[in-house]
Order: C-alpha cells, then structure tokens, then sequence
C-alpha cells in the first residue's frame, strides 16, 4: 500500500476547517457567556452542530479515501472525491446558521449534506468493488 499523498493534502486542509469550527464554537460560547453545551442557545446549537457533524462525517471519508488511493486509486479520482467534500464542508455550517426554509438554507445545507452523503456512497461503492 503506497502513501496516501493526496488525501494527506486534503486531510491537513480539512483539519484547519474544523479548528475554525472548534473556533467558531468557543468563540459563541464567549458571546452567549455559555460554558458547557448550548445552554439553550439556539444560535450556539447550530454551531455545535455543524461541528459535530464534520467531525461525525468527514473521518470516514478521509479513512475511505486513504484506502481507495493506497489500493492504486487514480489522483484524479481522488481528487474528484475530495475537492467536493472540502467545500460541501465549508458550504455546510452557512447553512446550518441560514434561516430556516430559506433558499442560502436549501443552497448551503441540503446540496452539502447531499454531496457529503454522495461521495461516502462513490467511496464506499468503490472499496466494494476493489475488494471484491
């Protein structure tokens, strides 16, 4: 298995993604003077959750990827996979603070919930058939 070079790439960039997000975090919880969870904040929540749903999603299709590029995955394909997940995962937490039913909540937070759940089907589709 060769060195996942690409995913590496991606995986530093989408690691200074979630320190803004943890940022972003701690920097509501100053503003609305909350120390533990989202004391009942609900601008805080939505924070905490575009976090926590990076953090639920991203590490398995950084581990998905690393597989499909170290088994002789193409770059390209590497990069068609990962380049989306990295501004579906900028795109998400606009979407998350939008209004709700609004059009930038339909735009920022459906398309990227969308693209992120496509490439971990793509992914996973792909680790099947490699294995198989």
């Amino acid at each position: 298995m060769d060195f996942p070079a690409v995913t590496a790439g991606y995986s530093a960039i989408l690691a200074l993604i979630y320190i803004a997000l943890s940022a972003w975090v701690v920097q509501g919880r100053g503003q609305y003077r909350i120390e533990h969870g989202d004391g009942g904040e609900a601008r805080l929540n939505r924070r905490i959750r575009a976090h926590a749903n990076f953090a639920e999603y991203v590490p398995l299709a950084l581990i998905m990827t690393a597989f499909l590029e170290g088994s002789g995955t193409r770059p390209f394909t590497i990069h068609a996979l990962l380049a989306p997940l990295v501004v579906s995962r900028i795109m998400h937490p606009i979407g998350m603070v939008a209004p709700a039913r609004s059009a930038q909540q339909f735009i920022f937070r459906a398309v990227s919930a969308v693209a992120t759940w496509l490439i971990l089907f793509i992914s996973a589709f792909m680790l099947i058939a490699r294995v198989m």
